[in-house]
């Protein structure tokens, strides 16, 4: 494959008054695999201006033929303007939030072949011709990066017992298809982008491309990739528990939303043993004495009953509901092209 070295020796810029200067080496390769579809890098950003100019460029080397496009999520610094020097298609999304940038940058771009990346230099470029590779070879409609790394600067014990955590509750109660669940560095298929509703606003916007994935039982695949610490000066969005609590709270409303009848089932049985403990000593009471005492947990523990089926029954509805939404949900990804 020929390669060819271009320099490109001053980006100028007049965001703020300001001139950057970019200077980087970049080969091209000529020839790709899938270089007749059309592919887009997607790179939602907020404040990542010390590595968006880098990354811009070592994705234009990965995939030379790539329409690459950054999403600058109401920057104080001057990542759109770097962007922009390096080469990228910059556009704006004003609502905060990693959840509405991906929203936007699927109902914007049309491609063929989707790549979603963060801007923040962590992922390895040059696994993306492979992991596109494999999605065209095996018809897959996602191919996620599972991060491997040794450094524990770039993904922190904390971060990755949560990720492990996450990752199982969501193999338990969705499918067991994926080892790194928030991983940032994904390639995804044209039916799958546009059949994805995107409702989530923040950083859970990982789970909900995987249980997505998991509803619709598409085609997925995983690979290693390297996963490398942020560069000096870069400082990471992520909190833990914030974010850790944002996404659990999520899981619990796909529960309910995608699985009614177990979540609505499990809150009968919690209501149904609450109400058979209160109302077994009123029971032994009764079968001695032939009267009730304690009248107001009698009336609890009725209430408690009718409210376990209650649940099962609304259980049954919004499963009956989901099931006919899920039906129009898959037939949509399949009249996708």
């Amino acid at each position: 494959m020929e390669i060819i070295s271009r320099r490109i020796e001053q980006a100028r810029s007049t965001h703020s008054g300001a001139i950057f200067e970019i200077k980087t080496e970049i080969p091209v390769r000529l020839s790709e695999p899938f270089a007749g579809a059309r592919v887009a890098v997607l790179i939602p950003c907020f404040n990542e201006a010390s590595t968006i100019g880098d990354t811009v460029l070592a994705f234009a080397q990965a995939l030379p033929s790539a329409a690459i496009y950054v999403y600058d999520n109401n920057s104080s610094d001057d990542t759109a303007a770097l962007a922009a020097a390096a080469g990228a298609i910059v556009r704006h999304e004003p609502l905060q939030g990693k959840g509405n940038v991906v929203r936007r940058m699927f109902s914007d771009v049309e491609a063929d072949i989707y790549v979603l990346v963060d801007g923040d230099g962590t992922y390895d470029p040059s696994a993306m011709p492979s992991m596109i590779a494999l999605l065209q070879e095996k018809h897959l409609d996602m191919v996620n990066g599972v991060r491997v790394t040794d450094l524990k600067t770039a993904y922190r014990p904390g971060h990755r017992f949560g990720n492990a955590i996450l990752t199982g509750l969501v193999a338990s109660l969705f499918g067991d298809q994926f080892q790194d669940l928030l991983s940032g560095y994904k390639v995804f298929s044209r039916r799958f982008i546009k059949s994805f509703p995107a409702l989530s606003s923040g950083f859970e916007i990982e789970t909900e491309l995987a249980v997505h994935a998991l509803e619709l039982r598409m085609p997925v695949a995983e690979t290693p990739t390297v996963y490398k610490d942020r560069p000096q000066g870069s400082v990471s969005k992520l909190n833990t528990w914030r974010d850790g609590i944002r996404i659990l709270r999520m899981i619990v409303l796909f529960l309910k939303e995608k699985r009614p009848l177990f979540f609505f089932s499990m809150i009968g049985l919690t209501n149904a043993i609450l109400a058979i403990v209160l109302a077994l000593p009123l029971l032994d009471t009764y079968l001695k004495t032939g009267l009730v005492p304690r009248f107001p947990t009698a009336i609890l523990s009725t209430g408690l009953m009718i409210l376990a089926f209650l649940s099962f029954v609304a259980g049954l509805i919004l499963d009956t509901v989901t099931r006919a939404h899920l039906a129009t949900k898959r037939l949509i990804y399949l009249n996708t092209r």
